[in-house]
């Protein structure tokens, strides 16, 4: 039995205002691309199941186009006449009720299956069920849905949970209403053929759990997200698991640093080179508050002309060891908070709040384009 397991395609994202030939956004139109690229690969593969574990838009209420795109896609993966079971994810349920799930418009489709109500839902076929966990707002309710999940494992058949969330603090996305699954209910997945998961948007296999993996998204919603190659994951369930990554070809991010130490001596050892229509990010280390009128935002990107676009980090210099609230535009404001609280909190606190704090940081220096 093969599985092709692809997660958070957050289709209708959109971002940095840079048209393509047909007046689209151009990150939008990535992320459509990267969707047409797996479908491709179904296909291609012909495997048994699909599972698509959450995200599938970036909003609870998309735009036209992009559910316009969704059920042209939808289509072709219908027609092909395999079982295609799909859960909505935190970014594609409404907050409250509303507002009707998006993932209904699939109701129809006779061979998508979709579970969006914020509870368990089992989906039986002759040698398999899946096991649907999709996103829920209210975490008190969870801990009944997995017991429900518990009680429908069938022995005689393979038994596949699917869940869009948080196992484990490391793979929290720092996202409002996120639900992390309970730890002590991570029994369960060792009764499980294999365990899908969306939420975290890099591909891999969680901790000790040999058969609990993540799909990783299709696209980066954010440069943070530079390191992780984005793909799908295909699934063989044989006398033993194997789990194998496609990686699907997207908008590369290349990244640079210019040591503001000696400004002219750094950018003049540059090698700019594979650029055209990427994602650049370029970090200005040792920057002193004078530099950072001096130097301006223009002339940066002026280094790289053929980039789709540049993004402009920039990290100051403390100028003594303590730094006060007077201080603090000589260093970058995360290093400022980061240091407040660990200062504040016990070093395993600490830890867990790093990762948060970081990326509510990038994510907010994403959004100001870098005004210094």
């Amino acid at each position: 039995m093969r599985l092709l397991h692809f997660s958070d395609t957050h289709l209708g994202f959109n971002d940095l205002e840079v048209l393509n030939a047909q007046n689209i956004n151009q990150r939008e139109a990535d992320f459509y691309d990267a969707f047409e690229q797996v479908v491709a690969q179904i296909e291609a593969l012909r495997p048994d199941f699909i599972l698509h574990t959450g995200d599938l838009f970036h909003r609870s209420s998309p735009s036209n186009r992009a559910i316009t795109f969704a059920l042209e896609q939808f289509k072709i993966i219908d027609s092909l006449g395999i079982p295609c079971v799909m859960i909505a994810g935190n970014h594609s349920t409404p907050r409250t009720n509303l507002s009707s799930p998006i993932l209904k418009i699939f109701e129809n489709f006779k061979n998508i299956h979709v579970e969006y109500s914020q509870a368990y839902e089992k989906f039986a076929f002759e040698e398999v069920v899946f096991h649907a966990l999709p996103h829920m707002n209210d975490e008190t309710k969870a801990l009944s849905q997995i017991e429900r999940c518990e009680q429908n494992i069938d022995p005689t058949k393979r038994n596949i949970m699917m869940l869009h969330c948080s196992v484990g603090a490391h793979y929290l996305m720092a996202e409002f209403g996120e639900w992390v699954y309970p730890r002590e209910k991570e029994a369960l997945f060792a009764q499980m053929d294999y365990v899908a998961l969306g939420h975290w948007h890099g591909f891999g296999k969680v901790g000790k759990h040999e058969n609990v993996y993540y799909a990783g998204s299709t696209e980066r919603t954010s440069l943070n997200d530079k390191r992780n190659s984005k793909g799908f994951a295909l699934v063989e369930l044989g006398e033993a698991l194997h789990v194998e990554y496609h990686e699907i070809a997207i908008r590369p991010i290349k990244t640079y640093e210019i040591d503001c130490e000696d400004f002219e001596s750094a950018v003049a050892a540059l090698h700019v080179k594979d650029v055209k229509d990427a994602l650049v990010e370029v970090k200005l280390t040792n920057l002193t508050a004078l530099q950072s009128i001096d130097i301006q935002t223009r002339d940066i990107k002026n280094l790289f002309e053929e980039a789709l676009h540049v993004n402009i980090k920039r990290e100051f210099k403390g100028t003594s060891n303590d730094t006060g609230l007077g201080d603090i535009e000589a260093l970058s404001l995360e290093a400022y908070f980061l240091e407040h609280i660990k200062e504040e909190s016990k070093p395993e606190e600490f830890e867990r709040l790093k990762g948060k704090i970081q990326a509510l940081f990038g994510a907010y220096e994403e959004a100001s384009d870098d005004t210094l």
